[in-house]
C-alpha cells in the first residue's frame, strides 16, 4: 500500500519504556499517580507544569512489587517490532513516519485519520509487538 496517499488528521509521536526500566519514583523524573502525605492520588501530567522525581521509597516499594526482570531489547528484536508495526500501521491505515528502538524505550511517530486516543495506539502497537516477540521469543518469566 502507498502510505502517501493515507490523510492524517493527527501526528503522534509515542514513547513507551520496556518493563521495569523507568519506574515511578526514578530520579529521572516520571508521570505516575503519588500520593503526598494522607491526600489523595494525583497525577501530575500537564504539558509545562512540573513533574514529580527523586522519589526513592517510592522506587524501592515499584521495584519490590516486579514480577519479573527488567525487559532489555536486543537488535533481533527490533527487527521484530519494526516488521510488527509496519505490519499494525498499514492494517489500521495509518501512517508510520518514524521508529527508533532502543534498549530500554521505542519512540513511533504516526499520523493518524480521526482523533483517537494516543494511549489506544500506543496500547495497539505495544500488544501486536509483545504478541510478535512472545511467540518468537518466548514469555518472559514473569509472563508480561
Amino acid at each position: 500500500m502507498n502510505d502517501e496517499h493515507i490523510r492524517c488528521d493527527r501526528y503522534w509521536l509515542l514513547t513507551s519504556t520496556t518493563y521495569g526500566n523507568w519506574l515511578p519514583g526514578d530520579s529521572r523524573g516520571f508521570v505516575s499517580n503519588v500520593r503526598v502525605d494522607d491526600g489523595p492520588e494525583v497525577r501530575h501530567n500537564i504539558p509545562g507544569t512540573p513533574y514529580d522525581a527523586d522519589l526513592p521509597p517510592l522506587q524501592e516499594h515499584v521495584q519490590s512489587k516486579m514480577t519479573g526482570d527488567a525487559v532489555r531489547l536486543h537488535t533481533d528484536h527490533a527487527v521484530q517490532l519494526l516488521d510488527q508495526f509496519q505490519e499494525k500501521v498499514e492494517h489500521r491505515k495509518w501512517r508510520l513516519f518514524a521508529v527508533g528502538i532502543m534498549a530500554n524505550h521505542i519512540h513511533i511517530v504516526i499520523g493518524v485519520p480521526g482523533d483517537p486516543k494516543p494511549e489506544r495506539l500506543l496500547q495497539d502497537l505495544k500488544s501486536y509487538g509483545s504478541r510478535r516477540l512472545n511467540r518468537r521469543y518466548g514469555k518472559p518469566k514473569n509472563g508480561t
